[in-house]
């Protein structure tokens, strides 16, 4: 589990929280508690006592050169114990994220070098029917429509994850 301070680059997708609910239905435990339905840009990031002004302005930075986008999630995707939607149209941000800070590892290097851009619906299901439950909740969601809008800083607190900034795609300035 992450420690306080830790932190993540992430797109919120407002819309896309029904997915989330219908895994909460099947089991709470599935769905982080505080989080939204989001696309991780980069996660962990920077640890929050190491933040610096030229970190944020470089994820202004980042954001700015991508346009707001409509999505359509469709393709559910499973492992073992996962569940999620990948998002493609979102990859070309995550990896110019990944470039820009080399170092850090997407999610500690637990899913390899190059995770797919996606939606973590259910995470931790150790019962395979779970799996097959959400599989079967989410896929009859699909497809759904949401807006990648903006970049968003959360911060995990001892009461949950926490957003510190936001940065709209699309937007030179970044504010």
């Amino acid at each position: 589990m992450p420690e306080p301070g830790t932190t993540a680059v992430v797109i919120v997708l407002p819309d896309a929280a029904p997915l989330l609910d219908a895994a909460r239905r099947i089991d709470p435990a599935l769905v982080r508690h505080g989080v939204p339905a989001h696309v991780s840009l980069l996660y962990p990031f920077v640890p929050e006592p190491e933040l610096t002004g030229e970190d944020e302005r470089s994820v202004r930075a980042l954001a700015a050169r991508f346009p707001a986008a409509d999505l359509l999630l469709a393709e559910l995707v499973t492992a073992s114990g996962f569940v999620g939607v990948t998002v493609a149209e979102l990859q070309p941000i995550v990896d110019a994220f990944r470039a820009r800070w080399p170092g850090l590892r997407p999610y500690g290097g637990r899913f390899g070098a190059q995770p797919a851009a996606h939606v973590t619906v259910a995470m931790g299901a150790d019962d395979p029917a779970a799996s097959v439950h959400v599989r079967a909740a989410v896929g009859s969601l699909l497809p759904l429509r949401t807006r990648a809008a903006a970049v968003q800083l959360v911060v995990l607190t001892e009461e949950g994850w926490r957003p510190r900034w936001t940065a709209p795609l699309g937007v030179p300035d970044g504010r």
